[in-house]
C-alpha cells in the first residue's frame, strides 16, 4: 500500500550529514519537506539541491524545514553539501529502510540493465507530521515553485 495525502508520515531515524541522529518526531511544530533522490553530485540531483538550497529564505519564512534523503553515506552527503553550499540538512539512508516505508524505491533501467533505485520523490509534512502532498516522478525543472505553493 501506498502513502497517500492525509497519511501519517512513517516515523524514521536517520544519521545526518553531520552525523547526528535527526528523528521525525523531533520536528514536530514545523512543516517539513523530504525530498528523496538518487545520488549525490549527479547534475539532477545536484540542481535539485541548488534549487531547495536558493529557494530555502522562502521556505523558511513559511516554517517549513528541508532534508535531503539518498542512500549515500554521510561522508558523500559533507562533501556534495561543502561543495554546492547547501544550507539544509542530508539525510543518510543506506540500508534504504526509510525510502522503502515511503515507496520510492522503484526499478530503473540504464544502458540496458534493470535494477532497485530512488524514484526522485518529495513529500510535504504539516507540523503534526500528516502528508500535506506528494509528487512522484520529480521533474525537477519548476519543482520547486510547486512545493513552495504547497507550503504556503
Amino acid at each position: 500500500m501506498s502513502l497517500q495525502i492525509g497519511d501519517q508520515a512513517p516515523e524514521f531515524s536517520l544519521l545526518s550529514d553531520s552525523k547526528e541522529k535527526i528523528s521525525l518526531t523531533e520536528l514536530r511544530g514545523k512543516k517539513v519537506v523530504l525530498y528523496f533522490y538518487p545520488k549525490d553530485d549527479t547534475p539532477g540531483c545536484t540542481k535539485q539541491a541548488c534549487d531547495f538550497r536558493d529557494a530555502l529564505p522562502q521556505f523558511t519564512d513559511q516554517n517549513t524545514l528541508i532534508f535531503g534523503i539518498s542512500k549515500d553515506t554521510a561522508a558523500k552527503h559533507t562533501k556534495f553539501k561543502e561543495k554546492y553550499k547547501l544550507p539544509f540538512t542530508l539525510l543518510t539512508d543506506e540500508n534504504a529502510d526509510v525510502c522503502e516505508a515511503y515507496g520510492v524505491i522503484n526499478k530503473k533501467s540504464l544502458f540496458g540493465k534493470t535494477f532497485l533505485g530512488i524514484q526522485r520523490s518529495t513529500f510535504l509534512l504539516d507540523e503534526n507530521g500528516i502528508i500535506l502532498a506528494i509528487w512522484r516522478k520529480v521533474k525537477v525543472p519548476s519543482h520547486i515553485q510547486e512545493v513552495l505553493q504547497e507550503s504556503n
